[in-house]
């Protein structure tokens, strides 16, 4: 009894909290507020005992909308599992109805990229803290660690789980670290090229081996993209052209530059292209600066690049056999290939057998209610 007026106290600071920090998000958004999607606590079937791991209680997590700030967007919102946890768009859609400025990278192999977020401003070694920089970005899921922690005490399954499986009660941290175990289980399986380097000389075609000796020879693919991830865990310049849907559609337009404002780019009101990495080190040799990402999976993760604007492998071949694009500070290994027809099509193929045959994934559907008690019976009321 001693704990419930602290409580009390902590989630009426969370809610006045949750409504201080609405404000960025107002300014991007003017639509409607969106449709709240409270599940339905009766029918849920799970149980603390179904829960054995950290990367289960991360996956549940992971697909619960209780996560972001108005309970109506969760990390599956833009990372899919049947679209290889993509959403597949060009630019991707952020927290309630912002509309963001850079594509939804795939999450199969991520915990083991060296650099996180396009413009790899995270250190791919510490997933958690990746992971609390989605769940608190405004443009992503707009959650207040304070408040998170407060919705998932008050979700006893949740409060139990925390308790058996990390020995304390719940806290911020030890949700980043269940959501960082679920993401690192997410990786390639049934691969071609994974299974014809492990000494299958049947899993690629004549004409993708063709492109495979390509990419390792004449087309110069390896000098970037290289190792069991097809990275090198750098960052690039090679030109990419701008998004031109980021400037004519204002919602995007506005979260473009509160974005860049927010890390001091004194000219984010003028910008017409993303300066990448610039934006974090203020140094031009690292303007249009993104990383390198792994090519697994590229068989099934169109659109391409940081901001989505190549549309197919066919449509990035042609690009890196021109030279790469416009930039003055673009990276020198980018030079004319002066590939055939042929080689192009035999690169291309190559490239789409980098994709995992992945089995049907089980998206959770039902999730623990939250629970009232009545101070003077005891008695847990649930409530949605």
């Amino acid at each position: 009894m001693g704990m419930i007026p602290r409580r009390f106290g902590v989630v009426l600071a969370a809610v006045a909290l949750t409504v201080a920090i609405s404000v960025p998000v107002a300014l991007a958004s003017r639509s409607s507020d969106p449709e709240l999607d409270f599940q339905d606590p009766v029918q849920s079937q799970i149980t603390a005992e179904s829960i054995e791991t950290q990367s289960d209680l991360g996956r549940l997590l992971f697909f619960d909308k209780r996560l972001s700030g108005n309970s109506a967007t969760s990390c599956s919102s833009c990372h899919l599992p049947d679209n290889a946890w993509t959403d597949g768009e060009a630019l991707s859609t952020g927290y309630t109805s912002v509309e963001y400025f850079r594509n939804t990278p795939t999450l199969l192999n991520a915990s083991q990229m060296a650099l996180q977020h396009w413009d790899g401003r995270l250190d791919g070694s510490d997933m958690a803290t990746v992971v609390r920089s989605h769940l608190a970005e405004a443009h992503f899921m707009h959650m207040d660690g304070r408040l998170l922690t407060e919705r998932m005490l008050e979700v006893p399954l949740y409060a139990e789980s925390f308790e058996r499986l990390f020995g304390s009660e719940v806290s911020y941290g030890k949700v980043l670290n269940s959501l960082a175990a679920f993401v690192a289980s997410l990786e390639s399986t049934d691969n071609p090229y994974i299974d014809f380097n492990a000494g299958d000389d049947t899993a690629l075609t004549a004409q993708e081996q063709a492109g495979l000796e390509l990419f390792d020879g004449k087309a110069g693919c390896s000098a970037c993209h290289s190792g069991d991830l097809l990275s090198d865990g750098e960052r690039h310049v090679i030109g990419v052209a701008p998004n031109p849907d980021i400037f004519s559609t204002p919602a995007r337009h506005i979260t473009f530059r509160r974005f860049f404002k927010q890390f001091s780019v004194g000219e984010f009101a003028e910008l017409r292209a993303d300066p990448g990495y610039f934006a974090m080190t203020h140094d031009e040799a690292d303007r249009g600066s993104f990383r390198t990402p792994s090519l697994l999976e590229a068989g099934r993760t169109a659109p391409y690049m940081h901001n989505g604007v190549m549309i197919s492998l066919d449509y990035v071949v042609r690009f890196y056999n021109d030279g790469g694009g416009d930039a003055f500070n673009k990276d020198e290994l980018l030079q004319p290939l002066n590939l055939s027809e042929d080689e192009i099509g035999s690169l291309v193929a190559f490239l789409r057998s980098l994709a995992s045959d992945e089995p049907a994934f089980d998206v959770p559907t039902d999730f623990p209610p939250y629970e009232l008690r009545d101070l003077e019976s005891g008695e847990a009321q649930v409530t949605n």
